[in-house]
């Protein structure tokens, strides 16, 4: 039985202390995406820092009909935390502050149910996303590029202009075995998939699996594998997020792996850092939490610093930029080691944009509720993108991805989207072409 203490996502008098250590001096509002965007300082951390404060003090409350948009007009990028000079964990304000809305209010039916269907019922959500895959072309047309769709008529919150992302009629998890084994292994690691990866490109996960095999790496892919909660979490649905939480280090538990790879940064910050937050005084998974956030790591740090790197030989012709994502550079601290592997492939030409780690505005669900100003912020990203002349754009997570797509298809200038993974797969692929091993 857990014995789980309190937490700030429990009661969100408990975040007083980060509340206090805010200097009101608004650094915050020279690094916030939405703040630039929309010139308003209830978009800001500052803002909302006083908003967490008056709501604790009791002048405003939580049913203020304003309150919700107010909490949930931020990506959660973290750069005012980068800039903060007090070191502010705003992210934690911001989380325990829609985990409190939710459990004065509740979610929204749809969501609840969405959550619930992804966590209770993982087969049934597999079928629908199966479903989905197999009939998309009756409300999604395939666009010229074959980037992605274009919805035929509205639906709910989606914008007609925008670009969808195309979803697999068969998962990933359901098109691999469970291990995937190599001679004198210099690892065995678990590949988290998250669901952007097993549901909407699992084209990447089969990348990372030829780049692990390519360097003698034992993969472990666990089937009882959850989403990793982040979304959930990020909605302030804390108990479903935990029993996420909980599923997943029980699965990975079962695997016995040295470490578990990822290949989306939002997940890799998830499972390392936030679990440990969720599950705070947990005691029935303290060590779990502990052994299993510290083994996490995103697949480029665990090529470059954990294992013998094997340099790929093959070419690809290709002029490259890269984005960082935001959880992936400023939770996982990762920078270098994309870059690194980006460069070690024959025939690529790297152009650094002048602000790579700039938040490309997708915020999880932030896009789709958040349009106009998602739209805004991602503008100022493909501009970026342009100036490069680069014709590839990569990154290291997919929900970046899909934003960045977006943003090529209606503001770009023909550059083709992907994973910086999948470079180096096509790469080892090429070796035999060119004649190399």
């Amino acid at each position: 039985m857990s014995t789980a203490t309190a937490t700030i996502y429990d009661d969100l008098a408990l975040v007083k202390e980060e509340l206090s250590r805010c200097m009101k001096c608004g650094n915050c509002q020279a690094v916030c995406p939405v703040f630039i965007t929309e010139k308003t300082e209830g978009g800001v951390a500052r803002g909302k820092i006083a908003l967490a404060q008056a709501i604790i003090d009791g002048t405003i409350d939580l049913d203020d009909p304003d309150m919700y948009e107010h909490i949930f007009n931020c990506l959660v990028c973290k750069s005012c935390m980068q800039n903060c000079p007090t070191k502010v964990n705003f992210d934690k304000i911001i989380f325990a502050l829609r985990a409190a809305i939710a459990k004065k209010k509740g979610l929204h039916p749809v969501k609840k149910n969405i959550f619930k269907l992804l966590h209770n019922y993982k087969p049934l959500f597999d079928l629908g996303m199966r479903a989905g895959g197999a009939f998309q072309g009756l409300f999604m047309k395939q666009i010229p590029s074959r980037q992605g769709r274009q919805l035929r008529f509205p639906i709910g919150i989606l914008d007609r202009k925008r670009i969808l992302p195309s979803l697999s009629a068969t998962p990933f998890r359901s098109q691999v075995p469970e291990k995937v084994t190599v001679k004198n292994p210099q690892a065995t690691v678990a590949f988290f998939t998250g669901c952007s990866i097993n549901y909407i490109y699992p084209q990447f996960g089969q990348d990372i699996v030829t780049v692990l095999k390519k360097n003698n790496v034992n993969v472990i892919i666990p089937q009882d594998q959850h989403c990793c909660g982040v979304a959930v979490f990020a909605h302030g649905d804390v108990q479903t997020a935990r029993e996420m939480a909980k599923a997943n280090l029980d699965a990975l538990e079962k695997t016995n792996a040295d470490y578990v790879v990822f290949g989306c940064g939002s997940c890799a910050s998830t499972l390392s850092h936030e679990y440990k937050e969720m599950l705070k005084g947990d005691a029935d998974y303290a060590e779990k939490v502990e052994k299993w956030s510290k083994k996490s790591i995103e697949i480029s740090t665990f090529l470059m610093k954990k294992i013998d790197f094997r340099k790929p030989e093959g070419v690809v012709n290709a002029t490259v930029t890269y984005h960082d994502s935001c959880h992936l550079k400023k939770t996982m601290k990762v920078f270098n080691e994309p870059r690194e592997i980006i460069k070690s492939i024959p025939g690529v030409t790297f152009k650094e944009m002048s602000k790579p780690d700039a938040c490309c505005g997708s915020g999880g669900t932030y896009n789709l509720t958040h349009y106009e100003t998602s739209t805004g912020i991602l503008k100022r990203k493909i501009d970026d993108i342009n100036k490069t002349k680069a014709d590839v754009a990569v990154t290291a997570c997919p929900g970046c991805l899909i934003q960045i797509i977006d943003g090529i298809e209606q503001f770009g200038e023909g550059q083709k989207g992907t994973h910086y993974i999948s470079l180096l797969a096509e790469s080892y692929r090429n070796e035999k072409k060119n004649g190399k091993k």
